[in-house]
């Protein structure tokens, strides 16, 4: 059974997948923020599982999104996601 959505949720659902990347990237700066303010390694770690997934809606290429994620460097995260917000 297909639903059938109204005029205003067709345009708001078409927003959304029109600027996916840029809520992606916002998420994105959002966590290297709290990247930076993590204390423990399990938060850490939830937080690097959040960049990749993140980075895989993207559609980052495989190269940078292993160098990242192999890393784990919070700087080299911030770099690239600044060269992408251009």
């Amino acid at each position: 059974m297909a639903k059938e959505y109204s005029s205003y949720q067709k345009k708001v659902i078409r927003n959304y997948y029109e600027n996916l990347d840029t809520i992606q990237l916002t998420k994105l700066q959002e966590i290297v923020t709290e990247l930076y303010l993590a204390e423990t390694d399990k938060k850490r770690k939830q937080l690097w599982t959040r960049v990749e997934k993140a980075l895989t809606k993207l559609k980052i290429s495989a190269p940078i999104k292993a160098c990242i994620l192999e890393t784990q460097d919070i700087k080299i995260l911030a770099q690239n996601l600044q060269q992408w917000l251009r």
